[in-house]
């Protein structure tokens, strides 16, 4: 008897062959991207971390923080990298305020500074004893309170303890742990920008000028009086060397993002308690003196 079931016809799927992946398409895909963040960094904002002790009170070693890069305009010395050549070009280029903590380019080295601007284009800066008089008129200057700054001996600077010159105030805290507390003042500039400054010894840069501020730049110096290399300190000694010209200045500081204390590891339990928390979102903008505002 003859079969009346239909054939059943088996369909194959011929092997899928693998897609070769177009390299010059990814390459193209990752140098986009790498350009975009450079543009990020040299347009807009960059990260900036703090590596001495220069801006103490204010800045601490393990600082990290935002630098804007459009207040002042740009030059060759927003770009990130520094991957322009120097020149005196700026583009919508304005002048800092008196308070404003600023980055600096070294004038003979490719290496980015962070300072606050004391002094802006025909000022004419002294420095007496300490005490900074501008335009023949002392600013104000008072002794505050210390500043309390923990003992972590995991901080290290070039290999040894960051606070170690601030050992002679060395103290033990009603909380078991150990601080420093340095001698300690307050300046307020003329337009009323007010911040902490650490001054605990007599030393060659106490005494500087007069000295008038050219046109198209200002003159900086660092809150740690005693541990700066500044507009006071000449190139040989790592200084700035006078006024920095506003075409190397590479943008402001705006706030903290994080700090670390310097205990950080590759165990990642260190990640976290190595933090300092109350450091973190403070704004680096100084504070107006009360009863005073901005000219």
């Amino acid at each position: 008897m003859a079969s009346t079931e239909t054939p059943q016809v088996t369909e194959t799927t011929a092997p899928e062959t693998p897609q070769k992946v177009d390299w010059f398409a990814e390459l193209r895909g990752l140098a986009l991207m790498l350009l975009a963040v450079l543009a990020f960094h040299s347009l807009v904002a960059k990260p900036f971390y703090i590596p001495s002790t220069s801006m103490m009170p204010s800045l601490w070693v393990g600082d990290r923080l935002v630098v804007s890069k459009y207040p002042y305009g740009w030059s060759w010395a927003s770009v990130s990298f520094h991957l322009l050549p120097r020149g005196q070009w700026r583009v919508m280029g304005s002048t800092p305020e008196y308070g404003d903590i600023v980055i600096p380019v070294h004038p003979t080295r490719d290496e980015d500074y962070i300072k606050r601007v004391v002094a802006l284009p025909g000022d004419t800066i002294e420095v007496r004893g300490g005490q900074i008089i501008l335009n023949g008129t002392p600013i104000k200057r008072e002794v505050v309170p210390t500043v309390r700054l923990p003992f972590e001996p995991d901080l290290l600077c070039r290999g040894a303890p960051c606070l170690d010159a601030f050992e002679d105030y060395r103290e033990r805290g009603s909380d078991g742990k150990d601080y420093f507390a340095p001698p300690t003042w307050r300046e307020t500039l003329p337009n009323g920008a007010t911040y902490l400054t650490i001054d605990y010894k007599d030393q060659h840069l106490d005494n500087y000028g007069p000295y008038t501020v050219p046109k198209d730049a200002v003159f900086v110096m660092g809150d740690n009086r005693d541990e700066s290399a500044d507009s006071r300190a000449d190139v040989l000694e790592s200084g700035l060397g006078g006024a920095v010209p506003l075409a190397n200045i590479g943008g402001r500081a705006e706030f903290i993002t994080f700090s670390l204390d310097g205990s950080t590891s590759w165990n990642p339990a260190t990640w976290f308690s190595s933090l300092r928390p109350d450091r973190a979102w403070s704004t680096l903008r100084p504070p107006l003196a009360e009863g005073q505002a901005a000219k």
